[in-house]
């Protein structure tokens, strides 16, 4: 599938572009800011004056998408009408770089307000890659699919990885790698996060996430995006790059959001990273 020309390349360090930062952002954009994230179900649809500043703010740096209520691994069918008659005009309108949703299932009957665990099958495979196919066909672009955290694997045949794995390869779509799921669930089951981050497909990461979390037990952490991004998942982000090179990353801060500043300084920060591997890649390929 040929991607769209809307879907050029992302660089650099990125943060979820929120309705009460459109004020600041349209006085003067932060400068690490190399590209904004909205949720497009916040925005599709929306007019007035609200709608002019959001698109005088997307026309100013690039623009991702990552949806909801794409229920890609749900049992109600995929809803094909929104796809082709919401979400691929505003993905044209507004250039979107990538959209895509999460590895999970968000609906039945109506939506469920939360992220259910798909169980790790080879049916479920089948059945997700399908699923984003078919999406991918009416969008007529490769969609993004973020590794998701979980707390239960119900009906699990085949290990986290190897599921993830497969449903990448069968829909032939792109990753939106999470670097702070990643790390909650090899606390909440058990495993090594940078030995499950080295088995991804680099070649298939369109950019990442990283967030902060609430520890609720020494084995049990909370997957909030309410808190400051800890020395661990910088850590694992830092392996990323020097494993599969430096990739667009943004900070997802979805509640106790601060001041904008405040979130500017980590996106600052994800850039500082970002240099330094590029600086260490120059000298490596200079010295080669």
């Amino acid at each position: 599938m040929s991607l769209k020309s809307g879907q050029s390349a992302l660089a650099g360090a990125g943060l979820g572009l929120r309705r009460s930062f459109l004020g600041e952002v349209l006085e003067a954009a932060p400068a690490p800011v190399a590209f904004w994230e909205v949720a497009p179900e916040n925005w599709i649809d929306v007019g007035g004056r609200a709608g002019e500043r959001f698109r005088a703010a997307t026309s100013r740096l690039p623009l991702v998408c990552h949806g909801l209520c794409l229920n890609l691994g749900g049992p109600a069918p995929l809803d094909e009408d929104y796809l082709r008659h919401k979400v691929r005009p505003f993905l044209d309108r507004h250039q979107v770089r990538y959209y895509g949703d999460h590895l999970s299932y968000s609906a039945d009957d109506g939506h469920l307000y939360d992220l259910m665990p798909i169980p790790f099958t080879e049916e479920a495979v089948h059945y997700v890659a399908g699923r984003i196919r078919r999406a991918q066909d009416i969008l007529e672009r490769r969609i993004t699919v973020e590794n998701p955290s979980y707390y239960c694997a119900p009906g699990q045949e085949m290990e986290e990885i190897d599921f993830i794995n497969a449903v990448l390869k069968e829909a032939d779509c792109l990753l939106l790698i999470d670097i702070n799921n990643i790390y909650v669930n090899s606390v909440n089951h058990g495993y090594d996060p940078a030995d499950f981050m080295r088995r991804l497909p680099g070649e298939r990461i369109a950019y990442a996430h990283i967030a902060g979390h609430y520890r609720e037990r020494p084995n049990l952490i909370v997957d909030t995006h309410g808190a400051e991004v800890i020395d661990p998942v910088w850590d694992l982000l830092d392996q990323a790059y020097a494993y599969f090179g430096v990739f667009p990353t943004m900070v997802e801060r979805d509640f106790n959001i601060p001041p904008l500043p405040d979130l500017v300084r980590e996106v600052a920060r994800i850039a500082a990273l970002q240099a330094r591997h590029q600086s260490t890649s120059r000298r490596a390929l200079a010295h080669a």
